[in-house]
């Protein structure tokens, strides 16, 4: 039985996995959190990284209960992601695999999230939507290639969640989008809010433009709560993804709609598509929050 030991560190997480013919043994993980209202610059994410990966890479083992000797293969996110951290994190697998004499794989950050859904879920050929900090993608899998359906114009919306965060100082601890997401279910007023789709692709630097403009005039003159922007925003920008993942099924033919990513672990987003899905007659998968966020990222499709 093949074990694959794989190392994340693409954005703010750092992650050290262990599977075993598609069965994970271990996942533990360290986040890199800055104060409200503010961002992660990749050289402290790098610094951050650097500082825990060994203590991660000891976890790993111990949960899994194995050692070097045990392993047969060290896999790596190789991007796409943040340039500072995927050099750290590569540099560390690359000297793992030497000590220990095992083979080098590098995996494709895209791939890697895509592929542990499909293993954890057991959606056989679905309608992938990936979101996250820094990918919005509607994706399908044709001719033994991922075909990519729909996507962001210009910013992610992972990031269009984490600048509005910012915007109105909500902690990222333990991440934006969570506690916009809580924030979000004590309103149910909406403010409207630019929603912008062309054909199969989305545009989220609009209604963020509008939000980092309006939303102190708006929280200031007393028009709407904080609460009431979370919910609006969610709202939007999810009937956005919600809309093109229709489309591209349309197209497709697919009766399957995975999502993928750290934006995947948003409830609401979860409920938006499971309407249309059950409006369609089609099944969606999602999974939880261990391997919807950056994890292991190891398995591949034959």
């Amino acid at each position: 039985m093949t074990v694959v030991i794989g190392f994340e560190g693409s954005a703010n997480k750092i992650g050290v996995g262990i599977v075993r013919d598609g069965v994970v043994l271990s996942n533990p993980r360290r986040t890199y959190i800055t104060p409200p209202g503010q961002g992660f610059l990749p050289s402290e994410t790098a610094r951050h990284h650097r500082g825990v990966v060994l203590t991660v890479l000891k976890e790993a083992l111990q949960q899994a209960g194995l050692t070097p000797a045990d392993i047969d293969c060290v896999a790596y996110t190789k991007g796409p992601g943040m340039g500072a951290p995927l050099v750290t994190v590569a540099i560390v697998a690359r000297t793992v695999a030497q000590l220990w004499g095992k083979p080098l794989l590098g995996v494709n950050h895209c791939i890697g999230h895509i592929e542990m859904g499909r293993l954890i879920t057991g959606a056989t050929n679905p309608t992938v939507l990936y979101v996250s900090g820094g990918n919005t993608q509607v994706i399908a899998y044709s001719e033994r290639r991922y075909r990519i359906f729909g996507e962001t114009i210009d910013i992610a919306v992972g990031n269009c969640l984490d600048r509005f965060a910012r915007v109105i100082k909500i902690s990222n601890d333990p991440s934006p989008g969570y506690n916009i997401e809580q924030m979000a279910k004590k309103s149910s007023r909406f403010v409207e809010l630019p929603y912008t789709v062309k054909g199969m692709d989305v545009s989220f630097s609009g209604i963020l433009s509008f939000v980092e403009e309006m939303a102190h005039k708006l929280l200031g003159s007393g028009e709407c709560s904080a609460e009431d922007l979370c919910f609006s925003l969610q709202e939007t920008v999810f009937a956005m993804l919600v809309e093109i993942t229709e489309r591209a099924m349309a197209h497709c033919g697919s009766q399957e709609v995975m999502i993928v990513g750290g934006v995947g672990c948003n409830l609401r987003l979860q409920e938006m598509m499971g309407v249309m899905c059950a409006e369609r007659g089609a099944r969606l998968f999602a999974t939880d929050e261990r391997f919807r966020t950056d994890e292991v990222e190891v398995t591949w499709r034959d």
